[in-house]
């Protein structure tokens, strides 16, 4: 879009506030990654330098798991206005209760690796090798580690509307999402009441 759209407004704040206040409750532990660190002080987010400049995705997953005081640790894209926190806890209860490393749903369009849940301990040298060997494909890692691949019958259960992986990346996909996300609201609001 010409411009980093994790800081375009998205219902009147950056388009990052709303991923951050919709996973809040996942972790007290948040990270942004980002070549600008500059462009987001203003937001009161911790924010950190990817530690390989230059590497895409995968370093900033890559900054992540090396930052994180967890155990396990959520990746999402700052571009997922409907980024879902129930299909995350499903994710890090799977992780757990699996003892895997990865847990990444699996679509008809591929892996969506930047709505998966890791396990830092083993993630983090499984993608040192891989960026040593120059494989800087997001998942080109992921043969080192013991992954579940979430089924799209199973993410139906969380996300019905298939809202979860959409990412913007024209004016257009921001109105049509923000005309969405004003309607999730207002369903909520009315559940509320």
């Amino acid at each position: 879009m010409g411009q980093d759209k994790a800081l375009l407004p998205f219902m009147g704040y950056p388009l990052i506030l709303r991923i951050v206040k919709r996973l809040e409750t996942l972790t007290n532990d948040i990270i942004v990654t980002t070549d600008g660190v500059a462009d987001y002080t203003g937001l009161g987010l911790p924010l950190f330098t990817d530690l390989q400049p230059g590497s895409g995705a995968l370093g900033g997953l890559y900054t992540s798991l090396y930052v994180a005081k967890n155990p396990i640790v959520a990746a999402v894209a700052c571009d997922m206005p409907f980024a879902n926190l129930n299909l995350f806890e499903h994710e890090r209860d799977l992780l757990i209760k699996l003892d895997v490393d990865v847990v990444i749903p699996s679509t008809p369009k591929g892996l969506e690796p930047m709505h998966a849940i890791y396990r830092r301990e083993t993630c983090l040298p499984a993608i040192q090798s891989a960026m040593k060997a120059e494989q800087w494909k997001l998942i080109a890692w992921l043969p080192e580690v013991k992954v579940f691949y979430l089924s799209e019958k199973e993410m139906q259960l969380f996300d019905p509307q298939h809202l979860a992986f959409w990412n913007l990346n024209t004016q257009e996909e921001f109105e049509r999402a923000e005309e969405l996300a004003i309607q999730e609201d207002d369903h909520e609001n009315d559940d509320s009441n």
